[in-house]
């Protein structure tokens, strides 16, 4: 196999002791990326932060996610239904209801956003500070 070559689409690390963090951050074909590209983008965390422990409507979604297109948030449900982290249920009425919530698995992902939502909240006043700084330098150098 060529040096550099992929292995297979979805390889991204060999043996724990060759593991560096840059193996799968910087291959397209990795699906921790894919994964982390998906789970990381805004649409999606505001998605999964706001099914938490509750059921919504496409529509109520759409209300309460501001900025968010039609087509963008039905792509963001799409991907995370077909990621299993969101159950989509279709009622049988006219005109159909749609209802969305986390599956077990999104609930855990949940867990993990509320600990950086928590890191965001306990250093926002350092990082305003830090890009104050940064702001002051580059005007300064300017």
């Amino acid at each position: 196999m060529e040096e550099g070559t992929l292995k297979s689409p979805t390889h991204c690390t060999g043996t724990e002791a060759d593991y560096e963090v840059m193996q799968w951050d910087t291959r397209q074909g990795c699906e921790v990326r894919q994964i982390l590209d998906r789970v990381a983008d805004k649409w999606s965390l505001l998605v999964i932060a706001l099914l938490d422990r509750r059921t919504l409507r496409f529509s109520e979604l759409r209300r309460l996610i501001e900025g968010v297109s039609q087509r963008m948030l039905t792509v963001t449900l799409r991907q995370l239904e077909r990621d299993g982290l969101v159950k989509r249920t279709v009622h049988p009425v006219v005109p159909p209801r749609v209802e969305y919530e986390l599956t077990p698995l999104g609930a855990t992902l949940h867990d993990t956003i509320r600990s950086l939502v928590i890191w965001t909240e306990e250093h926002q006043v350092e990082i305003a500070s830090a890009r104050s700084e940064y702001d002051r330098r580059t005007a300064a150098a300017s």
